[in-house]
């Protein structure tokens, strides 16, 4: 009987605990955004469609993934080609309530897939950002990223992108 009562205080007091946390840890949102490629990389700039996911460490890194589709244009053929960039990195928040502004990097995998041709970089980015909290479960956020992509015998392609995003929380 007496461990019972420990057993049932012990959950009691982790439930009261968990109960009290303002913020959840994992995240599943979606983004869209505007992608500026080098002149090198022959894709003319436009906009993407993003998933993305995180989930909070401790001391305040959070693990981050975004996968984006994109449609640019080859400015060669004139025709469009389909994108896909998927990413997973790190992100420190410099604050961890309502208004989350961060900064962190992430290792990407860009495809494009031509009539002729598929293209495979691979590379990392710096980005920046911040995430406004509508409420308890619910953010809006910005970012930014600058990403260096490399290929065997090319030179090194750049690409800037912006965008816009909400996510939800549990």
């Amino acid at each position: 009987m007496r461990s019972c009562l420990c057993v049932v205080g012990l959950l009691a007091a982790l439930l009261s605990t968990s109960a009290h946390a303002q913020y959840a840890n994992t995240s599943l949102g979606l983004s869209a955004g505007y992608m500026r490629f080098t002149e090198e990389a022959q894709l003319e700039p436009g906009l993407f469609l993003g998933l993305e996911a995180s989930h909070y460490l401790d001391a305040g890194f959070e693990l981050v993934s975004l996968s984006k589709i994109a449609l640019p244009r080859d400015p060669v053929t004139g025709e469009r080609v389909v994108g896909i960039a998927p990413s997973a990195g790190l992100r420190y928040l410099f604050a961890e309530e309502g208004v989350r502004p961060y900064a962190g990097t992430d290792v990407s995998y860009l495809m494009v897939f031509r009539t002729a041709s598929t293209l495979q970089y691979v590379g990392i980015g710096p980005n920046v950002g911040v995430d406004l909290f509508l409420g308890s479960s619910t953010s809006v956020g910005a970012r930014a990223q600058y990403n260096f992509y490399l290929r065997l015998n090319e030179p090194l392609q750049t690409s800037l992108t912006f965008s816009l995003g909400a996510a939800t929380y549990f």
